[in-house]
C-alpha cells in the first residue's frame, strides 16, 4: 500500500510503498476514506512522543470501510462505515473497567503506537470496543475532521467542563482544537470570547458562534481584558494551543470558582507552563486535563451534528491528496492553514 512515511525524527517525509497490514484476531483493516491532518502529527514527527517508533506512518483522525475483520470481532462487520478515537482502551485495565478508554492504561493510538491512517489502509486493535459506527448522514471527510480536535474538545467542554447555557467560555487559540471548542460550546448555549493572533482565525470563531473575539496581539493584558468583557471572569477557559502564556492566560482570566481546561499540548520549553497558584487557592479555581474522548460518547456528538447545534463541517479548510501529506506536515507549525486539512485522495 502507499503511505506517509519517515526513519528519523524531523527527518525527510515522503510517500512510498509499504507492507500492508495485517489483521489480528481482536483488530480490523480500515481502508481509509479520508484522514485529518493534525498538529499531534507534527509533534511525533519532531519526536514529542516516547510512543513512537521508528520508522514510522502518522495519522490518528480517520473515517473508512472494514474491508477485514479477526476471529474475535463481534461487533463490527466488513462494510461497516466506521471512525475511530485518537486514544483507544485495551478494554481490560482499571481505567477501561472504570469507563475512561481516554486514559487506558495500555492504551493503542494509530500514529503514535502504531502505524497510523496516512495510508490505503490501517490496522485498528481492541476494535470492538473502540470503533464507532459512522451513521451515513456524515460523510468521510467531516467524520475525519472530527478527529482528536473535535472530540477532545467535546470531551473538554461537555464532560471536564460541564458547561451550561449562559455561562462564559474563554477559548485561546483557534486552531482545529480551538474552533471545535468554540463551536461545541456555542452549541451548549454558552458565551464564548475567542482569543488568537490571526484576525483571519478570529473571523472564522466568530462564524463558529464565538460573541467577542480578542486578537493578542492588541491587547496588552488578554486576562484583564477577558474578565473585562464578561463581568467577572470566564465559567470555564480552555487553553487550546499549550504554550506557557496560553495556559497562563487561561487560568488567570478565570472568576472564581472557575475552570481551567488543558487540551493543547505543551512540549519543548512549554511542558512545564507557570501557574497563579496563588489565584488557584484563594478563588477556588479547579484545573483539569482532557485528552480524547471514549468511543461510546461518539453518540452524543452525532446527535448534536443532525439537529444542527454544531457546524463541524463549517472548520473544514481544505482536502489533499496523500502526495501533498508530507510536505503539509512539516509546515504545520507555520501555524498558515485555515480550519482543518484532511487527506482524502490516495
Amino acid at each position: 500500500m502507499k503511505a506517509v512515511y519517515y526513519e528519523k525524527f524531523q527527518g525527510p517525509v515522503d510517500v512510498r510503498e509499504v507492507q500492508d497490514p495485517i489483521v489480528s484476531k481482536g483488530s480490523v483493516i480500515v481502508k481509509v476514506g479520508a484522514t485529518g491532518l493534525c498538529r499531534s502529527d507534527w509533534h511525533g514527527w519532531m519526536g514529542h512522543d516516547p510512543d513512537i517508533v521508528l520508522p514510522h506512518v502518522p495519522g490518528h483522525e480517520l473515517a473508512g470501510i472494514i474491508v477485514e475483520t479477526g476471529l474475535e470481532i463481534k461487533n463490527f462487520n466488513v462494510g461497516d462505515r466506521v471512525t475511530v478515537p485518537f486514544v483507544g482502551g485495551c478494554g481490560t485495565c482499571p481505567e477501561c473497567n472504570t469507563g475512561n478508554h481516554q486514559v487506558c492504561d495500555n492504551q493503542f493510538q494509530p500514529g503514535f503506537t502504531a502505524w497510523g491512517s496516512f495510508a490505503e489502509f490501517v490496522e485498528i486493535k481492541y476494535a470492538d470496543i473502540n470503533l464507532v459506527h459512522l451513521p451515513n448522514e456524515i460523510d468521510f471527510v467531516t467524520a475525519a475532521s472530527l478527529g482528536c480536535r473535535f472530540i477532545t474538545s467535546f470531551r473538554a467542554v461537555i464532560d471536564q467542563g460541564k458547561v451550561y447555557a449562559g455561562e462564559w467560555v474563554a477559548v485561546h487559540g483557534c486552531g482545529g482544537v480551538g474552533l471545535s471548542a468554540i463551536n461545541i460550546a456555542t452549541g451548549a448555549g454558552a458565551n464564548v470570547v475567542a482569543v488568537d493572533i490571526d484576525d483571519k482565525k478570529l473571523e472564522l470563531a466568530k462564524k463558529l458562534g464565538a460573541k467577542i473575539i480578542i486578537n493578542a496581539r492588541k491587547v496588552e493584558n488578554i486576562s484583564a481584558e477577558i474578565i473585562k468583557v464578561t463581568g467577572r471572569g470566564a465559567h470555564v477557559s480552555i487553553d487550546a494551543l499549550g504554550s506557557q502564556e496560553t495556559s497562563f492566560n487561561s487560568v488567570s482570566c478565570l472568576r472564581k470558582r472557575g475552570k481551567h481546561i488543558q487540551v493543547g499540548l505543551t512540549t519543548g520549553d512549554h511542558k512545564h507552563p507557570k501557574v497563579p497558584m496563588d489565584k488557584v487557592v484563594a478563588h477556588e479555581l479547579e484545573i483539569l486535563g482532557s485528552h480524547g474522548m471514549q468511543a461510546f460518547r461518539y453518540e452524543a456528538v452525532f446527535e448534536m451534528i443532525k439537529t444542527g447545534k454544531v457546524q463541524p463541517d463549517l472548520m473544514l479548510g481544505k482536502t489533499i491528496s496523500l502526495e501533498e501529506a508530507p510536505q503539509a506536515l512539516v509546515n504545520m507549525n507555520k501555524f498558515e492553514n485555515l480550519g482543518v486539512t484532511v487527506i482524502n485522495k490516495f
